[in-house]
């Protein structure tokens, strides 16, 4: 029987607040097949971002085991690891992280620089991948010139430029209104549909719609759907008797 795509075995992310531990992560067991659509609930500091972070390499564990594509990332120095997240991932963010003075096309292509692409290999690239995302006529804009909804559709792009395996996009509606945020969830969809594999952490319920697979996480534990559900209503009986 073959691998999972993405197999994390023990996850732990421990940090010191003063004199206090907290438990970002406690234990973290998950496999993840290749071409799914994964979902990861959770309220804030459930520990859905440190997850992330860690799978993308952003961050490193305090302990436990992550293999994407069958290689052990906590294993890699930093170069190792910069190499295969170029290759591998493609990141989208809640803050879009676009570089104010570039335009759509500029900081889309901007990534491609380290890959040693030459200026009209770059202009090409990125044109296409904004005409795939629906904002080819927006090329010569600048971020305050695009809404949010735009912002994050270049952010999206940029994601694309190595032609990733593994998308991973933390909260990447968190910061758009109604309509923009369903229009990047159906983007996110068609991406997956195209072969990719797609991870997001968000606490936004309508993105479960979208998911071939859910995960539920609390207190920086993988929970079943019952008890986040269980524990998301007493929450809320909570706020009411406030």
């Amino acid at each position: 029987m073959d691998a999972p795509f993405i197999r994390i075995k023990g996850l732990t992310k421990h940090y010191q607040m003063g004199g206090q531990v907290v438990r970002a992560l406690d234990g973290v067991d998950l496999d993840i097949e290749a071409h799914t659509f994964t979902v990861v609930m959770g309220p804030s500091g459930s520990g859905k971002s440190t997850l992330l972070y860690l799978l993308g390499g952003l961050d490193r564990a305090t302990s436990g085991e992550i293999l994407v594509d069958g290689q052990r990332l906590d294993q890699m120095d930093e170069n190792a690891l910069a190499l295969f997240r170029r290759r591998t991932m493609g990141f989208v963010f809640q803050s879009f992280n676009l570089i104010p003075s570039m335009t759509a096309l500029e900081n889309v292509s901007f990534p491609m620089q380290f890959a040693g692409m030459n200026a009209t290999q770059r202009g090409k690239q990125a044109g296409g991948l904004l005409e795939q995302v629906g904002l080819g006529n927006r090329a010569d804009h600048r971020p305050t010139e695009l809404s949010g909804g735009q912002q994050q559709r270049v952010a999206i792009a940029r994601a694309l430029v190595n032609n990733p395996s593994l998308i991973l996009a933390d909260e990447p509606t968190g910061n758009l209104d109604t309509s923009s945020g369903a229009a990047i969830m159906q983007l996110l969809s068609d991406l997956h549909r195209s072969g990719r594999t797609v991870l997001v952490v968000t606490h936004d319920p309508r993105m479960i719609r979208f998911a071939t697979h859910k995960i539920y996480l609390l207190d920086g534990r993988v929970v079943s759907e019952a008890e986040y559900q269980s524990a998301a209503l007493e929450t809320a009986r909570d706020i009411q008797g406030e």
